[in-house]
């Protein structure tokens, strides 16, 4: 199955554009990953001012430009390609992210993992930086262990559910096959080139949905050397109800995320040091409860 992204504004007033694929209105998950923005290849700048999150982790993956990260529990670090900044909220956090220099060239991927419910609620905020991650080297592919394991190569990444987010690095004109893990689900993104996988052709910017049950996984790149990111993980077994910038189980665990963080001296998400009173507020709730949000279409089964 392949799912189409959406372009969508980040970072409010002085926003700059990403393509959106999850979550989709087909597919609200992969595994516990519940959410999956891509931004760039383009010169522009990332100014996302203080905003909150709960029930979540952030993964901020860079592949070109370096990105100013601080959060409510004193984080004040850079992110540079081939590093993962890794965020828990457990019941909130608040953090921002801004580019360095003018107009930089910039790609990379922010996605968010759903918490497990019991460690939505009572894991503690946390922030985690890894700048060495180890490789797993096949033949004409080389693997980045992200978050998770990959054939028998295993990420330091602090996670609360069996998952795997992974860069491939693949030759060009070169094919080769990743060994996986059938109980998961899986989806593959085209960062940079084009490239055969498990037989379909893809381009930078669609998702493929490859559902669980799949024991490899074959890719062949075509004339240029291709940039991959896979996701995989165990089926969430939540229903999850998702707006603005929280996760979490129910309409009222929305809406208190969202009182909270207007509520003037607010603790619950702390505060982020050195951008004075600059935050983002919170939108205004739809006129309507929310309800969770569910796949609508069969997924594949290989």
């Amino acid at each position: 199955m392949l799912l189409q992204p959406r372009d969508v504004p980040l970072g409010g007033i002085r926003a700059m554009r990403v393509s959106r694929t999850l979550p989709h209105r087909e597919l609200p998950t992969v595994g516990a990953w519940c959410f999956l923005d891509q931004f760039g290849p383009q010169h522009t700048d990332m100014v996302v001012l203080p905003h909150p999150h709960t029930g979540l982790q952030t993964v901020t993956w860079p592949v070109q430009g370096e990105i100013h990260h601080r959060d409510s529990v004193g984080s004040d670090v850079v992110v540079k390609p081939g590093q993962l900044n890794l965020m828990t909220s457990g019941p909130g956090i608040a953090h921002s992210e801004i580019s360095l220099g003018e107009a930089p060239l910039l790609h990379g991927l922010q996605l968010w993992v759903a918490l497990p419910e019991a460690a939505a609620g009572n894991a503690a905020p946390a922030f985690e930086q890894h700048t060495d991650l180890p490789e797993y080297d096949g033949d004409g592919v080389r693997a980045t262990v992200v978050v998770g394991e990959l054939a028998g190569t295993t990420s330091p990444a602090t996670t609360y559910s069996p998952l795997l987010g992974a860069q491939l690095d693949l030759e060009r004109q070169r094919a080769a096959t990743i060994a996986l893990r059938p109980d998961f689900e899986h989806a593959v993104l085209v960062l940079t080139g084009r490239a055969a996988v498990a037989g379909t052709p893809l381009e930078p910017g669609l998702l493929l949905y490859l559902g669980t049950g799949r024991a490899e996984l074959t890719l062949a790149a075509e004339d240029e050397d291709t940039t991959l990111f896979l996701l995989g993980g165990e089926p969430f077994p939540d229903d999850l109800v998702m707006w603005w910038n929280f996760v979490g189980r129910s309409h009222e665990d929305i809406v208190a995320a969202r009182e909270e963080w207007e509520r003037p001296g607010q603790e619950r998400f702390g505060i982020v040091a050195g951008h004075g009173g600059d935050r983002i507020p919170a939108p205004p709730l739809p006129p309507l409860r929310l309800t969770p949000r569910r796949r609508r279409t069969t997924p594949p089964a290989n």
